[in-house]
């Protein structure tokens, strides 16, 4: 068994997965994660890490057409968000993605929704050709996106590494961030935060 310090080492085989860090789920954005633009500097820090090292970085988006299903006035849950080309759609300003960052786009057809990266993409095939065994996962939401994203990726044998100081829940009931961690954590994510992550020696 590997040790804790080697676990917290980045290596060959890793990729930083950014979950939807996007200007509509920022304050102000029409769908807002509280607090969610916390994240940001965060990850950044992690992108630059992993530039360094040469090591995958890919940041998932919505891309839905104006007439999705999951808006509201087509019977779904949420308002009108990340519409394809709009600047609500646009990944935070802030946000330092690198020329080599991989962008996947998700629930891009006006019947079809996903909250997972790796749903109606070539995220895993990616991925996979990359040679990525393990995932680092941080971004928006914890109880929507970055938990379907975190289920998918354990089901298709990646280890993933859940970044706890670099996410935010939209709590639409009280407490789904943590039930959504806890479910995380059980089906096999190993929680950690992202200054607890070592650059190899």
């Amino acid at each position: 068994m590997e040790s804790p310090a080697a676990l917290n080492t980045l290596q060959p085989g890793d990729a930083l997965i950014i979950v939807d860090v996007q200007n509509d789920f920022l304050p102000g954005g029409t769908l807002a994660v509280p607090a969610g633009d916390e994240v940001v500097p965060l990850l950044n820090a992690l992108i630059a890490r992993f530039a360094r090292l040469d090591l995958p970085v890919v940041a998932t988006r919505d891309w839905h057409p104006p007439e999705h299903c999951s808006f509201r006035e087509r019977g779904g849950p949420w308002p009108p968000h990340c519409v394809a080309g709009t600047p609500g759609a646009a990944f935070a300003a802030g946000l330092a993605l690198s020329a080599s960052a991989v962008v996947i786009s998700k629930a891009d057809a006006a019947d079809r929704d996903a909250y997972s990266g790796f749903e109606g993409t070539d995220l895993h095939a990616r991925l996979r050709d990359a040679g990525v065994r393990r995932l680092f996962v941080g971004g928006l939401a914890t109880d929507y996106c970055v938990l379907n994203t975190v289920r998918d990726g354990l089901a298709l044998g990646y280890a993933v590494t859940l970044l706890t100081d670099a996410i935010r829940a939209v709590d639409v009931a009280p407490g789904d961030g943590e039930r959504a961690i806890d479910e995380m954590t059980r089906r096999g994510a190993r929680p950690l935060t992202s200054g607890d992550i070592r650059d190899p020696a």
